[in-house]
């Protein structure tokens, strides 16, 4: 998401200030562009987001130590990261009066099954990743309505697109999927397939959060990103092997963590943004394609990943 969104910014004449600890990310997706300065960091580092968020006139906060099984893996480092790099974010945003957006997940329903998704039902989260998001939009809310900030809190579901690193243990299925075909890897599926998810393009929320952004749209509970399509991920496979022909699969035992099925109900986010019409799952899957295979050695070569 922020390598797209920093593209989109610069080409809407914004100068970016990107913070990131690159511990999933890769330095080269934001190397060699004007008017776009990184800084390695972590938002567990206080002295240093305030100092970022001080220079800046807005603050999109997409930080996050992110996937489910990771955060199983190790509970303590999702907390610093979601909740007290959050607590960072949102304080500097008080401090120096900085308009925020904040980047929540459909994670939170957890335990609710109920299908599709409205925003005023209840949340369950069921893992730690989800509790630590649940736990931000609280930061987040609270500090809106105590010290006026103004912020939206956008809850993103399953997205996908350009310059979503595949190649380690925690990258989302789409590109990682993508990744082994391309490898001649077989995919492994957690279940039959059968489950369903809310795929959402990167284009589509970068395309959003501009327009919150220059919109200045400020909501008083989180927004879902989503636009209410439910695919599965055998549809999704079959969708590859339309390039992939003779991709392998091999089926097993569900994660723990794993939700069965994921669909927005998408009133709100339409009723925000009346004339906004997302894109096609099946040219932006294309388009995820066409950029791995045209940045292979890129990503074969970039740094291992820091859990």
């Amino acid at each position: 998401m922020g390598s797209n969104l920093v593209r989109k910014l610069l080409s809407n004449d914004y100068n970016v200030k990107v913070f990131d600890d690159l511990s999933t990310g890769l330095q080269s997706n934001v190397s060699n562009l004007e008017n776009c300065e990184l800084k390695v960091s972590s938002i567990v580092d206080s002295e240093a987001i305030e100092a970022a968020v001080r220079e800046s006139d807005h603050v999109i906060h997409l930080a996050a130590r992110g996937s489910v099984p990771r955060s199983i893996k190790n509970p303590q480092a999702t907390f610093e990261v979601n909740t007290l790099g959050t607590f960072n974010v949102v304080e500097a945003a008080r401090k120096y009066t900085k308009p925020l957006i904040f980047s929540s997940s459909s994670s939170v329903y957890g335990d609710n099954l109920d299908l599709p998704k409205i925003e005023k039902t209840w949340t369950a989260p069921i893992t730690p990743y989800a509790a630590s998001k649940l736990s931000g939009e609280s930061l987040v809310s609270s500090y809106g309505k105590t010290f006026h900030l103004p912020f939206l809190t956008f809850r993103f579901f399953n997205i996908f697109g350009p310059y979503q690193r595949p190649d380690h243990d925690y990258a989302a299925v789409i590109p990682k999927w993508i990744w082994k075909a391309m490898n001649d890897e077989t995919l492994e599926v957690y279940g039959d397939g059968t489950q369903t998810r809310d795929f959402t393009s990167v284009d589509d929320v970068t395309d959003l959060i501009l327009l919150a952004m220059k919109r200045e749209i400020v909501h008083p509970e989180p927004i879902n990103l989503a636009f209410g399509s439910r695919i599965s991920l055998n549809q999704v496979i079959d969708s590859l092997r339309v390039y992939f022909p003779k991709i392998n699969v091999e089926y097993r035992d569900l994660r723990v963590g794993d939700v069965k099925d994921s669909q927005n109900n998408p009133a709100l986010i339409k009723n925000t943004f009346p004339n906004y019409s997302p894109r096609s799952f099946t040219i932006q899957l294309k388009k995820t394609i066409e950029w791995l295979e045209g940045n292979h050695a890129v990503i074969t070569n970039g740094p291992d990943v820091k859990d």
